[in-house]
């Protein structure tokens, strides 16, 4: 499974980041563009997705990781 990714408020713009990065993989004009790219980044390394309001907050998971079905517990 890879590094998670995150769509989170970079001032006007939208950044998507993954996990232990000191940088942006890439910034957007859009939240909607950044959901986008990250989508294809976290289906092509098998992770999580988080996309983030523009408060900061969590607003989203996705998992496009191996999840066991159905869920163990």
């Amino acid at each position: 499974m890879g590094k998670n990714v995150h769509v989170v408020p970079d001032g006007k713009q939208w950044a998507v980041e993954t996990e232990g990065s000191k940088r942006a993989y890439r910034i957007t004009p859009t939240q909607k563009e950044a959901i986008e790219i990250a989508k294809e980044v976290a289906k092509n390394q098998e992770s999580e997705l988080s996309i983030h309001g523009k408060n900061g907050q969590i607003r989203d998971n996705i998992s496009y990781g191996n999840d066991d079905y159905p869920p163990k517990g």
